[in-house]
């Protein structure tokens, strides 16, 4: 071998000798025995569980966009906890489940695409988890976990929040801090702010991070789709509860990949700071979260009323069944 190519051979493995070292932490439960689970420190491993609702996002995006998100995210906040000296990350598989659908905006309770749960499942999935988790020591739990639903984020939220008071842990749903959830690092024009408005669902934004993504998983019709342009929540209940509804709001016309890395990236880095910062002793009971900032929404507290009697209608459905056969 040419004295040269040995010189870059060496050079190489110095630059990526740290980095082997680190993905080496990284951790995926499912490929891990009793006695390699059990050998973890669980004063410096941190569980990732990300999730991924199914839930429509119209004609032009995956159901499972969200749980894209979650996983990139997750994989990223992973690279950073081992970037840390003497930390692991514990990935779990994603939970494909989550609570109420953006068609809930209109009242639509069933839209293809969307297989939501009761809250109450969810919860107990999440409480479930923390039990699990925390009887086995482990002390650190982020949840990675996109999704608008008030009632969702509340749920997740309340998990954490079991976890700490009976293990003295911390189990955070990173995605349901305000800061995570505002974090956009790209700047449309002020036609395109207009023209996209107040879009929460599939709309110029969650169209970009998917293009970025998943291109293969977007319809190439989405450069003709039409606005459903809304500037507040009144505006995007009326929109929702419109006959013929796509299923998103906003313009994902005006979507495009590199729009979509900008904000990812902002998004991931926002969690981070906030799951570093937690590793460190930071509260995050002191940080707005989003389903209490709904809570301040007319629309969104009549939204949630909605969701909630249609989950109790569900529930009573469920628990009849389970009467007339007795099984329970």
């Amino acid at each position: 071998m040419p004295f040269r190519h040995f010189r870059t051979l060496l050079f190489l493995l110095f630059i990526l000798a740290p980095v082997g070292a680190a993905q080496a932490q990284i951790h995926q439960v499912t490929q891990m025995n009793t006695e390699q689970i059990q050998a973890l420190d669980r004063s410096s491993t941190a569980v990732l569980l990300p999730g991924g609702i199914l839930e429509q996002h119209g004609p032009y995006l995956p159901s499972f966009s969200d749980g894209y998100i979650n996983e990139w995210v997750t994989r990223r906040l992973a690279e950073a906890i081992v970037a840390r000296q003497g930390w692991k990350a514990l990935i779990f598989p994603t939970i494909p489940l989550g609570v109420g659908g953006a068609n809930e905006i209109g009242r639509k309770h069933v839209f293809p695409g969307t297989y939501a749960v009761r809250s109450t499942t969810l919860r107990a999935v999440f409480m479930d988890l923390a039990t699990e988790l925390g009887e086995q020591g482990f002390r650190w739990v982020f949840i990675v976990h996109v999704h608008g639903a008030p009632n969702h984020n509340r749920m997740l939220d309340q998990a954490g929040d079991y976890f700490r008071d009976t293990y003295g842990g911390r189990m955070v749903h990173l995605m349901g801090l305000m800061p995570s959830r505002a974090a956009q690092a790209s700047s449309p024009t002020e036609l395109e702010k207009k023209e996209d408005g107040f879009s929460v669902h599939a709309g110029a934004v969650e169209t970009s991070v998917l293009l970025f993504l998943r291109p293969d998983l977007v319809s190439p019709l989405v450069y003709q789709a039409p606005t459903q342009t809304g500037q507040n929540w009144d505006d995007l209940v009326r929109l929702a509860r419109a006959p013929e509804w796509p299923g998103y709001f906003g313009s994902p016309r005006l979507a495009t990949a590199a729009r979509g890395a900008q904000d990812l990236d902002g998004e991931a880095k926002t969690a981070i700071d906030y799951a570093l910062k937690i590793l460190d002793g930071s509260d995050e009971r002191q940080i707005l979260h989003l389903g209490n900032l709904a809570k301040m929404s007319p629309a969104n507290v009549g939204i949630d009323r909605d969701a909630i009697e249609r989950e109790q209608e569900i529930q009573k459905k469920q628990q009849a069944w389970l009467q007339k056969n007795k099984l329970q």
